[in-house]
Formats: structure tokens, sequence, C-alpha cells
């Protein structure tokens, strides 16, 4: 290799040795671009930790402790890259099937106070998804936040079952205790079949959430169970509450 002849630039041949040093070293087998700008990775699998706080550590440290040359600079990609994409489209999801959900309520009532009562009841339903998710991982994944908007829709639909009931009552001449305290009597047990089907189903995921292939299923699982207990036993109550308050509030505003 040192021998080697090489042409200059006035015609001449000369052996390679004389116009470089030619030395023995290490080096990448192969080099990886990306966006035309060099790139080395390097990975690392996470265990008995969830992804994002192992990598907030991550960043915590290279930011306090290293010094990066000109021209450097850290990029966090693989899985945790993706999670953030999949958070960013769910955020974006979760909105529009709030801005869907009301636009469907004032579709079924015509007012827009009604369809805010409703929509109380989401709330009431995320109570027990957050309860849930601290009493078991901590963590809130992809399919927890699944199991959010999943449960957006029973939610809603208690809600209405209540509210349509009640003004169905009093359309009737009742008054207004008389219509929420019958129309709760009536809507009572189909609310419960709801959440106890819906809860009966979910168990066996929540259960066997160790098991391989329910990596997905049973966080969402334990979302929706925790939202319908809450959704379901505070509807019950605080749903006539709010209601009954709306309606004497507006009677009294109206004379």
């Amino acid at each position: 290799m040192k021998r080697s002849i090489i042409d200059t630039g006035d015609g001449r041949k000369v052996p390679l040795e004389e116009v470089a040093d030619i030395v023995s070293t290490t080096g990448p087998g192969a080099i990886t671009r990306e966006n035309v700008q060099r790139k080395l990775v390097i990975s690392a699998n996470v265990s008995g930790r969830d992804l994002k706080s192992v990598v907030e550590d991550v960043q915590q440290t290279i930011g306090s402790k290293v010094v990066l040359p000109e021209g450097y600079r850290v990029e966090y990609g693989g899985q945790f890259e993706s999670a953030q994409n999949a958070s960013r489209t769910l955020f974006i999801t979760t909105v529009i099937a709030l801005l869907v959900i009301f636009l469907l309520l004032m579709g079924e009532f015509r007012r827009a106070s009604l369809s805010a009562i409703v929509m109380v009841s989401l709330p009431l339903a995320l109570i027990g998804c957050v309860l849930a998710v601290a009493a078991t991982s901590g963590v809130v994944s992809i399919p927890s936040i699944i199991g959010f908007i999943t449960l957006f829709g029973v939610a809603t639909r208690n809600g209405i079952l209540l509210v349509s009931r009640y003004e169905h009552l009093k359309a009737e001449g009742k008054s207004i205790h008389d219509a929420v305290f019958s129309g709760s009597i009536d809507r009572l047990n189909p609310i419960l079949m709801t959440a106890l089907t819906s809860a009966l189903a979910l168990i066996p995921l929540v259960l066997n959430g160790d098991k391989p292939g329910n990596e997905i299923q049973s966080p969402m699982g334990v979302v929706v169970l925790g939202g319908l207990l809450t959704s379901t036993l505070l509807n019950v109550y605080v749903m006539p509450i709010i209601y009954m308050w709306y309606t004497n509030k507006k009677n009294k505003y109206e004379k």
C-alpha cells in the first residue's frame, strides 16, 4: 500500500508514502447517514421502568454532564419517538371526540346548557380512570389513553339516559323533584346493567395483565373498568343534583 504509485499534478509518478502518512487503525464497518448527515445509533432496552421516565433521566443527565462538540446533537428515536407521535395523535383525536360528542348532544337536546350537563359525566368517569392507573402501574400509556377515549362514549350514554328522561317527565307536567326522582329510578336498571356487563367482560383482561399478549388490553381494561365504577356511581347521585340546580336557577331567572 505504501509503495503504490500515484500520479502528481505535474505528471510525475511517486509512491503514496511520500505524500501521505499511512497508519493502521480501527473504524466503523459502515457509516450510516440520515438527511445527508452522519448518524451514530446507540440503543438500549428498558426493564422494570416505563420508557418515558428512563428517557427523561437520560436527557437530564446528558444535558447536565455532557458537552457536545460543535455540529453534534442528540436525538431520541425508536419506540420513544413513536410513542410521542402516537401521543400527539391521540391528543388531537381526544379533542375531536369531545367536539363530536358535544355536537351530537346539541343535536339531541337543542340546548347548550343540557349538553354541558351531560358532558359533566366525563370528568366523573376520569376520576376512576386516574385512580385505577395510580393503583396499578402508575403509568399513563398509549393503551390507557385509548381507554379514556373509549369510556367517553359509555359515560355520555348514561348522561343522555338520565337527562332525556328528566326532560320527558317534566314535559308531562311533573314537578322538578318528581321528574328527577322518577327519572333516576326508571334509568337506574339500564345504567347498572350496562356497567355490569361491561365490567364483567373487562375483569379477565385486568386479572391477566401479566400474561403474554395482554400488554395492550390490560392497561386499557384497567382504565375502562375504573372509569365505569366512578361514572356509574357518581352519575346516579351527581347528575340529578346538577340538573335540579340548573333547572331551579333557570326558573328563578325566568321569573
